[in-house]
């Protein structure tokens, strides 16, 4: 009996502890945890949250639950804000947002409430490659053709890359985009050119393989280019960095094009306790490694190409230590109206 008892007062003990003094595997066991998602459902960024949502589980201390909650909006600037102002910073709420955060707030995007540097970056499931494209009946069929032909593109609002890379591209390079904005997400605006209502969109070529399978393959969509320094071998496409014309646009490329290394990038608060954060990132890169989650992301058609929360960390850090002058063009070159370049 006395051992009962001694027992019982142990587990009250612990569950009396404050929150910050609890080792990871008691603060989750048993919980919920939030994951905050800056995309509205159907959005590849959903479908990789929801994977990792049955897996991750099975690897985080306590293996709580993970629940999904869509959180859209403002180019996911609302989720940020949300994660970085409101949400718990104990390790029961995480997100995943766009890869161009820290970006945004490199170049004061308007709205933006949070300093990068103070998220705890646990890492990214997902290398992308970021591109441009056309309609197989679009008069624009090379990138070349941007100098001369107009061609109409959806966009999704400020902040995100599917707006901000063609009204930089006009603005820097000439290029003849159209941009039409008011699509919730990219995969609206693909099927907008599956309707004929827009000719091409700015995304990444990996959701554009999932949203329309097959697609780059057959011919039914080209790609024009692809933002990286090195050409992509499965679209066989020029990169971006052979239209430049003199050091300062390479420059202003290299900046805004530092965002794609960032894949889909998962985060916590600011300060959540050190050991919580650890062991968020080693259970997310146990969860890269398991069997049983690889084998669910290839059933997908998701290609898994991850990335360390130190490495998205220094990434981050970089980009805020970028020239002033150069995130000062970049940012006239995507905001407001097009102007002449």
């Amino acid at each position: 009996m006395r051992g009962i008892a001694l027992l019982g007062l142990v587990v009250a003990l612990a569950a009396s502890l404050p929150a910050a003094a609890q080792s990871p595997d008691a603060f989750w066991r048993g919980k919920q945890v939030r994951f905050i998602l800056g995309a509205a459902p159907g959005q590849d960024y959903d479908t990789w949250a929801r994977l990792l949502a049955r897996h991750w589980p099975r690897h985080i201390p306590g293996n709580p639950t993970l629940v999904i909650e869509n959180m859209p909006g403002a180019g996911h600037i609302i989720a940020t804000n949300y994660l970085y102002n409101k949400a718990p910073r104990d390790g029961s709420a995480i997100g995943m947002v766009t890869r161009n955060i820290p970006n945004a707030a490199v170049m004061h995007i308007s709205g933006v409430m949070y300093d990068p540097q103070k998220f705890g970056w646990i890492g990214s499931p997902e290398k992308v490659n970021r591109g441009c494209f056309a309609m197989a009946g679009a008069a624009v069929q090379r990138a070349e053709d941007l100098f001369s032909k107009e061609l109409i593109v959806g966009g999704t609002g400020a902040g995100s890359s599917v707006s901000e890379t063609p009204m930089l591209l006009k603005n820097l390079l000439g290029m003849r985009f159209k941009l039409v904005e008011g699509y919730v997400k990219p995969q609206d605006a693909v099927l907008a050119m599956e309707r004929g209502e827009l000719e091409g969109i700015c995304f990444t070529v990996q959701s554009l393989e999932q949203a329309r399978p097959g697609w780059i393959a057959a011919g039914k969509v080209r790609v024009l280019f692809t933002l990286e320094h090195e050409r992509v071998p499965m679209t066989k496409a020029p990169v971006i960095f052979d239209f430049v014309t003199d050091e300062a646009q390479r420059k202003v490329l290299d900046f805004y094009s530092s965002s794609i290394e960032m894949g889909r990038p998962i985060l916590a608060p600011p300060d959540v306790p050190p050991e919580r954060l650890a062991a968020l990132r080693r259970s997310f890169d146990q969860t890269m490694a398991d069997p049983e989650f690889r084998a669910e992301a290839a059933s997908l058609k998701l290609e898994i190409g991850a990335e360390t929360g130190e490495a998205l960390q220094k990434i981050v850090a970089q980009a805020m230590a970028m020239p002033q002058d150069v995130v000062a063009r970049a940012q006239s070159m995507t905001q407001g109206e097009f102007r002449s370049p």
